[in-house]
């Protein structure tokens, strides 16, 4: 059964202003569900890396003639001749809106063409694995994320009955991953799903789109980088653990961020730049690879884990990245560290505003859990930073302290 896209809305308004829009993201995302699905009627076409669809590469101008506007170009990478075709074709229209809709599973060179040559003309959506909220089937309401913003003394004092949760385990969702194919798969079948997802991404995909020519290293190494989600990036450490310079360890982390299995969020450094860590903090894409990827069974042997803290860590900061994909303009990310050690897990910037948010799988967060938010804002006086939140196991909100609450993780 379709689940409706928290990114439905959005992708229909840019369709209606824009006249090309492309949807990137990861492998099996649902990039291409979501536009079947939105867009039934269009030109449908799905490229292949080792066949030239009629000729698209040879004759993308003929191509598009055969194929009318309005159009889905499905897994475009494959299809990069295309792209001058389409500014042609866009620019004799009067750049007429929803002529192109085109996905793509990397973010460089063809994509990259797409934006230096398009632009003014195409809008770009990233999409992430399933939310807690499309996993609820409550994919068209207003995500939690945004009431937050809006005003989070509202949000917090407002009536328990207003609140909407997934039900789901937080073990298994964490064990099985965001994947659309994975969420309605026996559990059995489940490590079956991820050794094939991380065979096809190793040895067909990153090769294609990456050249990478040691696929048996790069394996080892996305292995090696999937124990290390939610921690601080250190290139050369990376480097010497599988005997590699930190030149190709970076080249390779660029591949994985590229092609929408990795993503780092930068050091929050604002005046102290002396005092506090540069290093960007890296994460999997999603927690379902680096439950393959550790050995971990079944959700139940997550317990007790030594990843547990990080899985839980990555898994909400990729929640809190879906759901500010549906707000219009530009969100900030960044996280923070002192050199004493104090830390902010996820600083989210708004028009100007720092709201700041604290990753732990506790039941009963104290005072003692915001002492890093409590830290930030003391050296960060002079900002605007709006009341804080641990991301938790809680029931419900509530205040922790004067300017901190406590939020449910599976809040929708």
């Amino acid at each position: 059964m379709y689940k409706e896209r928290i990114l439905t809305g959005k992708l229909l308004k840019l369709a209606e202003v824009f006249p090309v829009v492309v949807i990137s993201g990861a492998r099996q995302v649902g990039k291409t569900t979501l536009l079947r699905h939105v867009f039934p009627d269009h030109d449908y076409t799905v490229f292949d890396p080792s066949i030239d669809l009629e000729n698209a590469r040879g004759e993308p101008d003929l191509f598009l003639r055969n194929h009318s506007a309005p159009a889905v170009l499905d897994e475009v990478q494959y299809a990069p001749e295309l792209v001058s075709a389409i500014k042609r074709r866009v620019d004799a229209s009067g750049s007429r809106s929803g002529m192109y809709l085109m996905s793509g599973s990397q973010q460089w060179q063809v994509l990259r063409s797409v934006a230096e040559s398009l632009a003014g003309r195409a809008a770009f959506l990233d999409l992430r694995g399933f939310s807690l909220q499309e996993l609820a089937g409550a994919g068209a309401l207003p995500c939690w994320l945004t009431h937050w913003l809006e005003d989070p003394h509202a949000f917090v004092d407002r009536d328990k009955q207003t609140n909407a949760y997934f039900t789901g385990s937080l073990w298994e969702w964490l064990w099985r991953g965001f994947l659309p194919r994975v969420s309605d798969l026996d559990e059995e079948l489940v490590p079956e799903f991820w050794m094939g997802y991380h065979r096809t991404y190793v040895e067909r995909d990153a090769r294609l789109m990456a050249d990478v020519e040691d696929w048996q290293q790069f394996g080892m190494f996305l292995r090696l980088v999937t124990a290390l989600t939610a921690q601080e990036i250190n290139y050369s450490q990376l480097g010497r653990e599988i005997g590699m310079s930190p030149h190709t360890a970076r080249r390779w982390l660029r591949i994985l961020d590229g092609t929408f299995q990795w993503f780092e969020i930068p050091a929050f450094e604002g005046n102290l730049l002396k005092r506090v860590s540069s290093k960007p903090k890296g994460y999997l894409a999603d927690t379902g690879l680096v439950c393959h990827h550790a050995q971990i069974s079944s959700p139940k042997a997550l317990g007790g884990h030594p990843l547990l803290g990080p899985l839980f860590e990555t898994a909400m900061v990729n929640e809190i990245l879906k759901q500010a994909g549906t707000l219009p303009g530009r969100t900030g990310f960044h996280h923070w560290r002192s050199a004493g050690g104090a830390e902010v897990d996820l600083l989210v910037e708004r028009d100007g505003v720092l709201y700041p948010f604290e990753i732990k799988l506790t039941a009963n967060p104290s005072r003692y859990d915001v002492s890093g938010l409590t830290a930030f804002r003391r050296a960060h006086r002079n900002l605007k930073i709006a009341p804080g939140a641990i991301l938790c196991a809680v029931d419900r909100p509530r205040w922790v302290t004067e300017d901190t609450a406590a939020l449910p993780w599976n809040m929708i």
